[in-house]
């Protein structure tokens, strides 16, 4: 149920990777300090190496170990005199940039052994004969590669509810995943708290506590947020705020634009705007 969740986010919210880095690792890597939303994907084939978080914590990693920042954070990668690294590197683009609910709901760095990644022993197999092989098409196989293993990283992550807060705690609670499933399935519908807390089996006191301590929001804010994100997408592909409107749970353009107002500090036309410039 879980996972089936987790696809349907994926659909609506993808993620494209791009490698832009296979080799050697020598001294001192930066990454992030372009000011771009982009995360990055990192795989640690082989050595040890520290890296330096942007609120100053250092992070010792050996390899081989999988690292992801999935939002534009700066992060510094130390190898000392002598370590042998190897690493591919990846940047990661949400669809939706710093609003994707997914890259919003992951905490600001993973860090994963490849030995508690089980299902995706024959993934990272392939990607590490592609990373050292050299035939036609192989940075698009690994662009592909790296896409998957950020789907097995959030099913890890939900599995072993290694998060705090956010739309993979709600997914990882079994009740809460139920009314999730049933908004982003039919975000028009009339999601009052009754509804929504018999879709969760759940009383509507309970379901309001739970669901505010799980995911962090309420659940009319969460619904709001859901929405305004729909919008986006529909605006960026250039549907009209009429047609929008009735597709999200809103009675007219007016209405979704008040809301939308309320949670960009823009209007839908600045939002559109500012993404285009």
């Amino acid at each position: 149920m879980q996972i089936d969740q987790l696809s349907a986010m994926l659909q609506g919210f993808n993620v494209h990777a791009g490698v832009f880095y296979n080799g050697s690792l020598c001294g001192i890597a930066s990454f992030g300090e372009d000011g771009k939303p982009d995360g990055h994907l990192h795989l640690l084939r082989s050595g040890r190496m520290r890296i330096h978080l942007s609120d100053g914590k250092i992070m010792p990693v050996q390899g081989p170990s999988l690292i992801c920042f999935p939002r534009g954070v700066k992060h510094r990668f130390f190898v000392a005199d002598g370590e042998a690294v190897e690493l591919t590197c990846a940047s990661l683009q949400f669809q939706g940039g710093a609003h994707n609910p997914i890259a919003q709901a992951m905490p600001e760095v993973v860090a994963i052994h490849i030995d508690e990644l089980v299902q995706a022993g024959p993934l990272l197999a392939w990607l590490f004969s592609e990373a050292q092989a050299s035939g036609e098409g192989r940075m698009a196989i690994l662009d592909r590669l790296f896409e998957l293993l950020i789907i097995q990283i959030l099913r890890h992550l939900i599995a072993h509810q290694k998060i705090e807060g956010g739309l993979l705690a709600g997914l990882s609670d079994p009740r809460l995943a139920r009314a999730l499933g049933a908004v982003h399935a039919h975000p028009a519908a009339d999601w009052t708290i009754e509804p929504t807390a018999t879709t969760a089996g759940m009383s509507r006191a309970r379901f309001a506590d739970h669901f505010r301590a799980t995911v962090g929001a309420t659940p009319l804010d969460y619904l709001t947020r859901w929405r305004i994100m729909l919008a986006q997408q529909q605006l960026l592909a250039g549907q009209p705020m009429k047609l929008i409107a009735g597709q999200v749970g809103y009675e007219s353009p007016s209405a979704l634009a008040r809301a939308f107002r309320r949670k960009m500090d823009y209007t839908p036309a600045e939002w559109l705007s500012r993404q285009r410039n």
